[in-house]
């Protein structure tokens, strides 16, 4: 592999050489190509040779004028091949050398090992330093750039490499006469070699050994990202193939060792040829279209093995656990599923589990979560990944009787997903039977659909929320907040809740606000929501004034999903990244006359209904924490003390895109901020310590304390936290010690003193247990 030196400090005045001088051998091996057709093999034709000399030397003319166009062919490849590989070369190199030309101006510096840092780390900047700043968002963006142009090269480089060997050829005796018109020719050959030689890999099924397991693997991972490696792979091995060689692999009766004594092989399998597939969906050949027709209509057939048969849903649901599937496919797949699901319960009459949960079970999944029997959850996992497809999916009416164009038979998707369907039990990750595979998996869907992005995604993104993800959003807050026992009684999907709670804490702060729970109108100039720059919706229009929920809802949403340990956390860091934002947008600036008490109007209302949150989320937990052990049990104690640790987000923060993302666990938790980049009192915020009551006491003193006395400790430290904010805003650079000091007392302490920090709102009763 290139290294990022070698790229950078390339020489490519050699290889320039070597394309012209392949190009001079092409030429003069054409023209000899020429004379050898016309003239010796012509003459050859020709000649009246009789006998045993017209058996032998007629075949030896031809067969050495074709030589010298076999000749021909492989300088002219090799020249094709040399000249685009100097072309991807000089363009990485030239890439990286921008790159690192550009470093200093953005306050970059980066290394010979092609590492990037601070150019003057914030810790030795002077007091009066003013040049750039970097944010993690740069770092990113040029790790990413230098990766970019070294994968490039890298590329180049294999490809190359393969084919030179293979237009050289193993016969030393003859010319090999492969021809490649360019490097991406050789690149798609090689795809197409590779993707035959695992198919023939995969119809050994399950008698492969673990070698061939490991290079099927590899060819999996060597063409990842390579849409025609993965195209010519699923043509190869078919829809029915692939069904039936993942059914052959879970059928724990055939007697194969390899789901027993290799069950990474297999996980890392699964995920390999979900990608794969995922990738092959998006190309719109005639062919491939065809193979997804093809594989949705084999959905409600059983795929036999020796012992076992389950549907095709069943089986393919499990390959599509990883990976962005294309949107119309995960459509019609899904509506299908559904169709037939409803066919096999014959229309909810009998539980999904019943029907979908054979006597002799495949092992269908690899990865954990449960062994893949429920198709739903596979589905759901396929929309958590493909944030388009899931938000149209539930916010769609299923045609139950597509058939059937006279009757009016619809389901509606988010209802019977959420509120409907009796998930099915499965093995969990701990070895118990729980529905909590099935929720975690519709979690995720719902996570994808709500926030506009994968719910696993890596930090580094933008808000890219539309009105569609609103609408599932509206939803959610409607169903999930309307009582405690719709999370409760799904486990699993709280912490998916608190998700899209943290990613829609702008508009849960403006039905906030609102002084009437029932009211769907925003105060006037409202400080909080999705918006432009000129205050309207970024939603649409229908929001520049309307609130997607009213406050009523919004209370008893934030509540409800506090009343979970992740959820409180989630949420608690959220609100308080987004209030500090707020305040960098709309609070005065350093150096503004701070005598009229009117600039301070949007800062006090920000930081009330923030600290109000608070209250809120802090309240909600406590409550729940009382309803689930028993008071002054080391339980009890160990929960309450738990309720301040969220305060440590701060270290796990990438900021970039109006987005705050917390980092840790399976995907960011995504916060909106109310400008595009950190403002300084998010900067001062997220250096800030906060206190928090399992650091203040060591556990044994932690637990000879009275619970009503922690958890009033606990509520007042809350309390004190919800106006970090403020003082983060009141001791950002820029404002004199005098200033700082006015802001810290007019709204920190005008807060604090404020109706202690919520309304009398009637706050979601805590779930009693069963």
């Amino acid at each position: 592999m290139l290294t990022f030196d070698q790229v950078l400090h390339v020489r490519l005045g050699s290889l320039k050489e070597a394309v012209t001088d392949w190009g001079e051998t092409y030429d003069r091996l054409a023209k000899l190509e020429e004379k050898a057709e016309n003239g010796l093999r012509a003459k050859a034709d020709k000649a009246d040779w009789q006998g045993e000399n017209a058996g032998v030397t007629r075949p030896f003319v031809k067969k050495t004028a074709k030589e010298f166009g076999d000749a021909a062919k492989v300088a002219d490849s090799i020249q094709k091949v040399l000249r685009d590989a100097l072309s991807e070369f000089k363009s990485a190199k030239e890439s990286l050398e921008v790159l690192v030309q550009e470093a200093p101006g953005r306050g970059i510096r980066i290394d010979a090992n092609g590492v990037v840092s601070y150019l003057v780390h914030p810790d030795r900047r002077s007091k009066d330093y003013d040049g750039p700043k970097p944010e993690q968002a740069d770092f990113d963006a040029m790790r990413s750039a230098i990766k970019s142009a070294i994968d490039k090269a890298n590329d180049a480089d294999d490809v190359a490499n393969r084919a030179l060997r293979s237009v050289v050829g193993t016969d030393e005796n003859n010319f090999s006469g492969t021809e490649y018109n360019s490097l991406k020719d050789a690149a798609k050959a090689q795809d197409a070699e590779d993707a035959k030689d695992a198919a023939k890999i995969v119809k050994k099924g399950d008698d492969a050994t673990p070698a061939e397991i490991d290079r099927l693997n590899k060819y999996f991972k060597d063409n990842k990202d390579d849409p025609y490696f993965a195209e010519q792979f699923a043509l190869a091995v078919g829809p029915k193939g692939s069904l039936e060689y993942w059914a052959d692999m879970g059928d724990p009766r055939d007697g194969s060792r390899l789901g027993i004594d290799h069950k990474d092989r297999l996980s890392e399998l699964q995920k390999n040829w979900s990608l794969t597939l995922a990738s092959a969906t998006h190309s719109t050949s005639p062919e491939m279209d065809q193979w997804k027709t093809d594989l949705i209509k084999a959905g409600d057939d059983p795929i036999r093995t020796r012992g076992t048969s389950p549907y095709g849903f069943q089986v393919m649901s499990n390959l599509m656990r990883v990976g962005d599937y294309d949107d119309k496919f995960l459509r019609n797949y899904g509506n299908a599923l559904v169709v037939t699901e409803q066919k096999i319960t014959h229309n909810g009459s009998h539980a999904p589990g019943r029907a979908w949960f054979q006597s002799q079970q495949n092992h269908l999944n690899w990865q954990g979560g449960g062994l893949g029997q429920d198709p739903m959850v596979g589905y759901m996992e396929a929309l958590g990944h493909n944030p388009k497809a899931s938000t149209e999916f539930f916010n769609s009416d299923i045609d139950l009787t597509p058939e059937n164009d006279k009757d009016d038979k619809k389901l509606n998707v988010f209802d019977y997903f959420s509120k409907d369907r009796d998930w099915p039990e499965e093995l969990n990750d701990k070895g118990v039977m729980s529905k909590e595979p099935g929720y975690n998996a519709l979690g995720h869907a719902l996570e994808s659909a709500t926030t506009g992005h994968a719910y696993d995604a890596s930090p580094g993104l933008k808000d890219v929320r539309t009105a569609g993800n609103a609408e599932v959003m509206q939803k959610v807050v409607e169903y999930y907040g309307s009582d405690p026992k719709h999370m409760h009684e799904q486990p699993g999907i709280d912490d998916s809740l608190g998700k899209m709670g943290a990613a829609y804490i702008d508009e849960l702060d403006r039905s906030l606000e609102q002084d009437s729970d029932t009211i769907m109108e925003e105060k006037r100039n409202s400080p909080f929501g999705y918006n432009n720059n000129d205050g309207t919706s970024k939603l649409g229009d229908k929001f520049d004034t309307e609130l997607l929920w009213n406050r009523g809802d919004a209370v008893n949403f934030m509540g409800i999903v506090s009343q979970s340990d992740t959820g409180h956390g989630q949420l608690s860091a959220a609100q308080m990244l987004y209030t500090t934002s707020v305040l960098d947008d709309v609070g005065p600036k350093p150096g503004s006359d701070l005598r009229d008490d009117r600039n301070l109007t949007d800062a006090r209302t920000t930081l009330r209904i923030g600290a109000e949150a608070q209250g809120i989320m802090d309240q909600s937990r406590m409550a729940q924490i009382d309803a689930d052990y028993e008071k002054d049990s080391e339980e009890h104690k160990k929960a309450v003390g738990k309720t301040t640790e969220w305060v440590k987000f701060g270290t796990g923060v990438v900021v970039t895109g109006g987005v705050a993302a917390l980092t840790g666990g399976a995907g960011a938790v995504l916060v909106p901020l109310a400008a595009e980049t950190a403002g300084g009192a998010v900067v001062t915020f997220l250096g800030m310590e906060a206190d928090d009551i399992a650091e203040k006491y060591e556990k044994d003193e932690l637990l000879k304390k009275k619970s009503d006395e922690l958890s009033d400790e606990a509520l007042a430290m809350g309390k004190e936290n919800a106006l970090l904010p403020g003082k983060a805003y009141a001791n950002a650079p820029g404002w004199s010690e005098k200033d700082a000091n006015y802001l810290d007392e007019q709204l920190v302490e005008n807060v604090r003193n404020a109706r202690m920090h919520a309304r009398d709102n009637s706050l979601p009763d805590p779930y009693e247990k069963k």
